[in-house]
Order: structure tokens, then C-alpha cells, then sequence
């Protein structure tokens, strides 16, 4: 199937453009989005098994070969990537027919959602770095539409400076895009990799890589570019709040995998020793957020900034055992991250609050809600054997090969204030006495939570299950520390 790596791109465009069609008809447009949802699970599980079997594939849009013309890759790191991406869609959509209201459903929410995972499918598919500018600016204008959807004030207060911060980066990025032609004559991936390696990275190669670092941290979070992030995430409803946390940061943190890996890997005692830096600082910054706020979402959001920390750590050593590390964990946060947001915004629901100190004793009532919420705290933490675990591991074991012991220490450390953090919620939340009467419904309680239950699961096969997942970790890293088995693949006759 020839056209097969693209699939995941054009799918939601089409689902999107048909919903458009039907916008007064919330439920045809929810059968349309959740059949096609299955069918981009099914895509993105057939992507990843013919990478896996076949090696990379790669289709030059209109026929034109690369370096010349438009070019999408599918790799297993990007291939994971999306069938992560799909996963994560179908349990957010699933969750918004039951919370995301009425006014928003009317005013093309489901479309929009399909116009982001464009975006987000698109830039871990392309092989081209002005294409990947472009994905990056269909995912933010769908980001911007959901950020404000609803209207509410702290909406409207957060997404200007949400718009203000990404519009200025979408600007830094051109900028550094023309630098890069200027000099090399090209913006194909591989060839950028060809020719970078002809030129030895010189000091002005450099220095760009630093420049699109900025690009790539400002979208992703790492300290100091991350302020914006905790505010703008916030402001919107529960199941946006989600697809922001799970995907938006990874797009930015699958950019650095992929320069840092594929294109500026030549001068790596500046510009990895930099990233580095950056990483160990991120993962300080978002624990001290995580520990010091009582609101359920604050300390959620301030875990994510942790994770690009540790991420970010484990890209930077440039190892194997680091950069398998960085994807098993890349992953499992997708995942999980997803489900915490899906499971405080249940526990919002029931109690009013976002509060802890107005929150307790929701274990009584609601079981289920409490152990999936404990499941998932656990695997966050990197307790074994869930999904945490090996990823955190294997960057572990990356640190002390290369005598990083400063990281080490800081992803441990950070690893006993994950758990501290996730486990107030759970000891505050769920034990003790209730602070109201909670009247929510279990019928309710128990569709919205199907979709957590779902990622949570997943979550549980994928560490249970590592030693099979491996494998293809193995082959997305082969492609990572050998540059020209992506080249070849890309630049073939």
C-alpha cells in the first residue's frame, strides 16, 4: 500500500471536512468520529507492523523523489508515536460525548479535534523540517479554536498568551528554517543529515541547533520556556486539557528526538551537554510545582513538565540504552498522562472542586474510580512492574554509562516526588471523610471513566508486556543511532 505512511494524515482530514457537513448533527458527527477513530487505530497497527517487517517507508508526495519534492516517512518511532496518538484520540473522544456540553459540540469541536491529530500525525510523519513547520501550525490553529471554545474568562485570558508565545515561535522557527537553507540548500531531513555530516557541523551549524532547541522548547516545555504552559493548559474544558497534555508537548519533544538524533549529533559536548542542562533544570522546575500546589490539575500539569525533563535527559546522553529509555517512556506518558487528566476531571466533576482541601473520602462511593486513579499513580512514579518503570530504567542505565550522575540522581529523585505528588491526590481525594455529598451518579461516573480505564490498561500490557514491546523500541533506536539507515531509506534511487 503505497500510499500507507500518509494514511494517518489524510484520515482525519476527510473525517474532519465530512463533519464540517454535518454540524447540526451532533450524532452523526460523534458515529462519524468514532468510526473513524477505529479505523486510524487500525492504520496506525498495520503502519507500525509493515515498518516493523518492511523498514522505513517513505512516499514522496506527487511523485517528486527527495530531496526535491515533499516527503513522508514513517519510521517505528514515528509510526509508535501515532498509534499512541490514535489510541489517545479515541479515549478523549469517547470522554467528550459524555462531558464536553452541548455549546461546544455545536460549535465544531469534534472537526477541530480531527484538525489537530492532522497536525500532530503530520509532524511525526514528515521528513521535511518546513513541512514540519506547517504541521506544527495546523496543530496550533486547532490548539487555539479548543483553547477557546466556550468562552469562558480564564479561556480568553490564557489563550492570548498562548497565541502571543506560539505565534512568536512560529516566527523564530522560520527564521531558523532560512538560516539552515542558506547555508546547506536543503530542508530534507536526510539530506540536511548528508550534508551536515559532510560539513562537520561547524560552529554556525551549532548554533542553529541551539536556535531550533529554542523552537522545539518553547513547544515542549523545557525550562526556562515553560511558563506558559501551566496557565494555558488550565483554562480549557477536562477532555482539551488532556489531548494538550498527552500530545502537544510531544510534538515539540519528538522535534528535538528527531535533529538531535538524525542532523546536529556532530558536536555533542555543546549541544547535548546543553540539552542536558536544560533537561536536569525542567525536571527541578516541575518538581517543585508538582509537590507545591493543592489544585488536582496544577499538580498534573507540573508533572508533564517533569516527564519533558526526564525525556529531554535521556535524548541528550545519546546513548542506547538513554534513547531506548526516552521512547519507552515517551509513550508511557503519552498514555498516562492522558488518564490522570480523564480521571481528575471525574473527580471534578463529582465534588465541584479542584481543590484537594475541598475533596475526600470519593473511594466510599466510587471504587472503581479510586483504583484505577491509584493504577495509574503507581506507573506514573515508575513503580514496577507498570510502564514507568523500564523506560525510567533504561535512562538510568544510560546516565551511568555515560557518568551523568548529576541527571541520575535528579530522575530519581524526582521519581520519589512524582509519587509524593500523585499520591496527595489519591490520599486527600479518595480516603477520609467526605467534605459534601456527592450526588453524581455511579451510571455517569462509570461511562466517563471507560476511556481512563482503557488508557489505564493499555498503560498496565505496555510495562507487563515491555520485553515484547521491545523489539520494535530496538528498531526505532537502531534508526536513531545510525543515521544513514534513515537516509538511505529517505534518499534511495
Amino acid at each position: 500500500m503505497i500510499n500507507l505512511p500518509f494514511m494517518p494524515v489524510l484520515l482525519p482530514l476527510f473525517t474532519g471536512i465530512i463533519l464540517i457537513l454535518f454540524a447540526k448533527n451532533i450524532k452523526l458527527q460523534k458515529g462519524i468520529s468514532l468510526i473513524s477513530s477505529l479505523i486510524g487505530i487500525a492504520i496506525a497497527v498495520y503502519l507500525v507492523s509493515s515498518v516493523y517487517n518492511q523498514g522505513i517507508l517513505s512516499l514522496g508526495v506527487g511523485s517528486w523523489k527527495a530531496p526535491f519534492g515533499i516527503v513522508i516517512v514513517a519510521d517505528m518511532l514515528s509510526s509508535l508515536l501515532v498509534l499512541t496518538t490514535n489510541i489517545i484520540g479515541l479515549a478523549i473522544l469517547i470522554y467528550s460525548f459524555y462531558s464536553i456540553g452541548k455549546e461546544r459540540e455545536e460549535h465544531y469541536y469534534y472537526p477541530i479535534l480531527q484538525f489537530l491529530l492532522i497536525g500532530v500525525n503530520g509532524a511525526f510523519l514528515t521528513g521535511d523540517l518546513f513541512n514540519l513547520f506547517v504541521f506544527f501550525e495546523v496543530m496550533l490553529m486547532a490548539s487555539y479554536v479548543l483553547l477557546v471554545l466556550g468562552g469562558t474568562k480564564i479561556q480568553l485570558k490564557e489563550s492570548l498568551k498562548y497565541i502571543i508565545v506560539n505565534v512568536l515561535s512560529s516566527a523564530f522557527f522560520v527564521i531558523m528554517v532560512a538560516y539552515l537553507y542558506s547555508i546547506l540548500g536543503t530542508l530534507n531531513m536526510a539530506h540536511l543529515s548528508q550534508r551536515i555530516a559532510e560539513a562537520g557541523q561547524p560552529a554556525i551549524l551549532s548554533v542553529i541547533a541551539i536556535g531550533f532547541l529554542i523552537v522545539f522548547g518553547l513547544k515542549g516545555a523545557i525550562f526556562p520556556l515553560f511558563q506558559w504552559l501551566p496557565g494555558s493548559y488550565y483554562a480549557p474544558p477536562i477532555p482539551v486539557m488532556a489531548l494538550f497534555g498527552a500530545l502537544l508537548t510531544k510534538v515539540g519533544i519528538y522535534s528535538i528526538f528527531r535533529t538531535y538524533t538524525l542532523m546536529f549529533h556532530h558536536d555533542q559536548n555543546f549541544t547535548h551537554l546543553f540539552l542536558e542542562i536544560l533537561a536536569i533544570l525542567t525536571i527541578i522546575v516541575g518538581v517543585i510545582g508538582a509537590i507545591a500546589y493543592w489544585d488536582v490539575k496544577k499538580i498534573i500539569i507540573y508533572n508533564i513538565i517533569i516527564a519533558v525533563g526526564v525525556i529531554i535527559f535521556g535524548i541528550s546522553l545519546m546513548n542506547e540504552p538513554a534513547l531506548s529509555g526516552s521512547i519507552l517512556y515517551i509513550i508511557h506518558d503519552m498514555l498516562i498522562k492522558a488518564a490522570l487528566f480523564l480521571l481528575v476531571g471525574i473527580m471534578i466533576k463529582i465534588s465541584g472542586s479542584d481543590d484537594l482541601r475541598n475533596i475526600g473520602g470519593l473511594i466510599k462511593q466510587y471504587p472503581g474510580l479510586a483504583w484505577t486513579f491509584f493504577i495509574a499513580a503507581i506507573s506514573l512514579a515508575g513503580i514496577p512492574p507498570f510502564s514507568g518503570f523500564a523506560g525510567k530504567l533504561m535512562i538510568l542505565q544510560g546516565a551511568a554509562e555515560k557518568e551523568a550522575y548529576i541527571g541520575l540522581a535528579m530522575v530519581l529523585l524526582s521519581s520519589l516526588m512524582v509519587l509524593y505528588s500523585v499520591m496527595k491526590i489519591f490520599i486527600h481525594g479518595f480516603w477520609g471523610t467526605p467534605k459534601v455529598a456527592y450526588t453524581l451518579g455511579k451510571a455517569t461516573v462509570n461511562k466517563m471513566l471507560v476511556p481512563a480505564v482503557l488508557l489505564v490498561a493499555i498503560s498496565v500490557l505496555y510495562g507487563v508486556g515491555t520485553e515484547a514491546v521491545y523489539p520494535y523500541i530496538a528498531q526505532a533506536v537502531d534508526t536513531l543511532m545510525n543515521p544513514d539507515i534513515y537516509i538511505d531509506a529517505v534518499l534511495k534511487e
